[in-house]
């Protein structure tokens, strides 16, 4: 039986629920709900609290398995998401 097995771990889907919660689908199907509404409340980088803004935190995209606001302003590593960790 050959089985295949994931190389590396990306996001796959990425879905506005409310306030600053998204729900992220990995390529492993791991389903996870993030909570950045601690950590943006904590922040004080500027290019990082103008996330703060929900009509800026909705504007997020996946590019090449990478959650990403703005031109990489704000941008986690797929670990820390896929562990719930930020």
């Amino acid at each position: 039986m050959k089985t295949t097995a994931t190389r590396y771990l990306a996001v796959t889907e990425a879905k506005y629920v409310s306030g600053h919660m998204l729900l992220l689908t990995f390529n492993d199907g791991t389903v996870r709900l993030m909570d950045f509404g601690p950590f943006l409340a904590s922040a004080r980088n500027p290019d990082t609290t103008d996330y703060r803004d929900l009509n800026r935190f909705k504007d997020f995209r996946l590019l090449n398995g990478d959650l990403v606001w703005g031109d990489f302003q704000m941008i986690f590593p797929i670990m820390d998401l896929y562990e719930g960790k930020i």
